[in-house]
């Protein structure tokens, strides 16, 4: 019997119960012995230190379980909105998922982002209503809720009656308003039913099966992990609705990744999910994300069983495993071909920069070492090391990533940190068309004389770069060496931030061809950038979040007023009832506290969502200009010994 097979992630916002309803998942299958604790630090999939001791999980973890022929990878997730790059990174490589709603306290404003980023992926969704024993749990009510602020589709098919789980859709019960909501996605069925004929169970259940796995219906499921109500449905509805039996693949290998882990054993273990093709030790593959012709060698193939690793002869297609042998994988890195690997997605973009000192100064390097290592797990870390001051910077989306990353350091690497206190991201374009013209000829051997005509471009834009020059006057390798300086050179402007929407043209250089070497003009391009960035000045860019507030009609005032207050516009409000929606623009500097006094005003009820919507221009004095950390190339001699190793 050929086994079907479902990635399924969980998902939900925090404290909703995704790991307890992981840990029953895994039980009632048989693939644990014994219910591990959340509080206690005890389930299968909070494997790090850090996670048992605080109760929560901040990295993805992954498990498997084997129900009814079918074999199942979990990929249980973090709820804290600090953590969701580990949502984002592992969304692309899931076939389904399983968002929760904690019935005690309704649609949230994360579990709104999430539905909206695997709506937006077209990826099935099961919604299950968690914690439905608590007292004074109006299931009506939630369910109204899922209506309003999730989606029209989602498909209630159980009820709460006495304290049992009672299904509203089988061979023995068909229920009007489920039926009516099925035969919808069928003409033929439609038909059937407007003119009274007999509706055949069978149909009814795949035109379901077909709707669900389309996302045209979500089905909607209640439940309790703790007490494994409703576990043994959910399980159900997974496998007959949303495992698929996988053919034989013989076709290339294309693969993603959505997990990277350090082991003091195994080294650089690389999670990956297998779309097409497959993979077996000792495999050479290409990563076409990091456009390397050489392609890496597998060493081992292994699987996570009840937090250990287990040796895997090969990861064929539809199932996830992990390689190690892979050193310069990355999260999101694409192995083979791309085929039908989904586009990346943004969940969150970090607008906070902090910079991470190390208590004992002579192990600053063990620092950057341990830095490197949890930004490979972590992108969006974004590391920046600046050896000539000694200063590590990072980016990060809220406190709570502070705290776990200082007991990472601490528990994991031995390392005592301090972290100073956090600045908002702000960004700089220049204000003007301006020259910036370097002449670097001295002290010999070197020559790299160059121009380069600096233009702000629109908002969002980022940066371009052209060459108007001849490869007569400036050699084709030392124009390539000017346009692979530019992005980094950019990391800091005049104000101490990056730079963007600019392009950047090559419009005069020389280079001579017995004193020019290999990375003259990698040093002299940050010289002219600068200053030409000084001639034209720069406007600073502030990070400006899009939001969507729900509350009680009561609170428009309060709301709207604190809005203003903050710099923010919105539109007109849409006041259904006793409730409004609003939305509009507010800069992250004045709004990064106002989630905690929306829910301090409104007793915990209001919603508030934001992302990140642009960076538009503010003046200095309502933003922050910095100074520029380690050597400007503004003191040119200073950077000309720092680039040449003479410092």
């Amino acid at each position: 019997m050929t086994i079907k097979r479902l990635n399924i992630g969980i998902l939900a916002h925090v404290d909703a119960g995704k790991t307890t309803l992981t840990e029953q998942l895994l039980f009632t299958t048989g693939a644990l012995r014994t219910i591990g604790s959340v509080d206690k630090g005890t389930s299968a999939t909070d494997n790090l230190e850090v996670e048992r001791d605080r109760g929560i999980s901040v990295r993805l973890s992954t498990a498997q379980l084997n129900y009814q022929s079918s074999l199942i990878n979990i990929i249980d997730t973090p709820g804290h909105i600090d953590f969701c790059a580990e949502v984002e990174y592992s969304l692309r490589a899931m076939d389904a998922v399983v968002l929760l709603i904690n019935a005690a306290d309704g649609v949230q404003g994360h579990t709104i982002s999430l539905f909206k980023a695997v709506k937006q992926l077209k990826i099935p969704c099961v919604l299950f209503i968690n914690k439905i024993d608590r007292l004074d749990v109006d299931i009506d009510s939630i369910v109204l809720d899922v209506h309003s602020n999730l989606t029209d589709k989602a498909l209630l098919l159980q009820s709460f009656i006495d304290q049992e789980i009672v299904a509203l859709w089988d061979r023995n019960n068909l229920t009007d308003s489920i039926v009516e909501q099925i035969v919808e996605q069928d003409d033929e069925l439609l038909e059937k039913y407007l003119d009274n004929l007999t509706l055949d169970f069978k149909q009814l259940d795949e035109c379901l099966q077909q709707a669900i796995s389309t996302s045209n219906i979500y089905p909607l499921l209640l439940g309790s992990a703790k007490n494994s109500l409703g576990v043994l449905p959910l399980l159900d509805l997974l496998v007959d609705k949303l495992a698929y039996q996988q053919a034989e693949d013989n076709q290339t290998l294309s693969a993603i990744v959505f997990k990277v882990e350090h082991d003091k054993s195994l080294g650089k273990l690389v999670y990956v999910r297998v779309f097409t093709g497959s993979i077996l030790p000792r495999d050479s593959i290409v990563n076409v994300t990091r456009a390397e012709e050489n392609p890496e060698k597998v060493a081992q193939i292994k699987h996570m069983v009840k937090g250990k690793y287990v040796d895997l002869p090969e990861i064929i297609a539809g199932d996830i495993g992990i390689v190690s042998g892979l050193s310069l994988a990355k999260v999101g890195d694409v192995l083979g071909e791309k085929g039908a690997i989904a586009e990346p997605i943004s969940l969150t973009v970090p607008m906070l920069t902090v910079q991470v000192e190390i208590k004992d100064k002579t192990q600053i390097m063990q620092l950057v070492q341990a830095m490197t290592e949890l930004c490979d797990q972590d992108p969006m870390l974004d590391m920046q090391w600046l050896p000539d001051i000694r200063e590590l910077h990072i980016r990060i989306t809220g406190m709570i990533q502070v705290e776990i990353l200082q007991s990472i350091l601490q528990q994991r690497y031995g390392l005592i940190t301090e972290f100073s206190k956090p600045s908002i991201i702000y960004k700089e374009t220049p204000s003007q068309n301006a020259f910036g013209y370097e002449r670097y000829w001295m002290p010999k051997p070197c020559w790299a004389i160059l121009k380069l005509l600096i233009e702000p471009t629109k908002t969002g834009s980022g940066v371009s770069f052209e060459s108007k020059v001849s490869s007569n006057d400036v050699a084709v390798k030392y124009q390539k060496e000017v346009e692979q300086t530019i992005p980094n050179a950019l990391t800091q402007g005049t104000k101490g931030w990056q730079v963007t929407d600019c392009k950047i043209t090559l419009v005069e250089g020389e280079d001579h061809n017995v004193h020019s070497r290999s990375g003259d003009f990698i040093i002299a391009t940050p010289m002219a950038l600068m200053n030409g960035l000084v001639e034209s000045g720069t406007t600073l860019l502030e990070p400006i979040l899009s939001f969507t507030i729900f509350a009680s009609l009561d609170l428009l005032g309060t709301i709207t007023s604190d809005i203003t207050k903050m710099r923010g516009t919105f539109n007109g409000p849409i006041i259904t009832q006793d409730t409004f929606v609003l939305s509009g623009t507010v800069p992250a500097a004045t709004s990064m506290d106002y989630p905690i006094d929306l829910a301090s005003i409104s007793s915990g009820k209001a919603k508030f969502i934001a992302k990140l919507d642009s960076y538009q221009p503010c003046s200095d004095e309502l933003g922050q200009v910095t100074g520029y950390r380690g050597v400007n190339p503004l003191d040119r001699d200073k950077w000309i010994l720092q680039a040449r190793g003479a410092l």
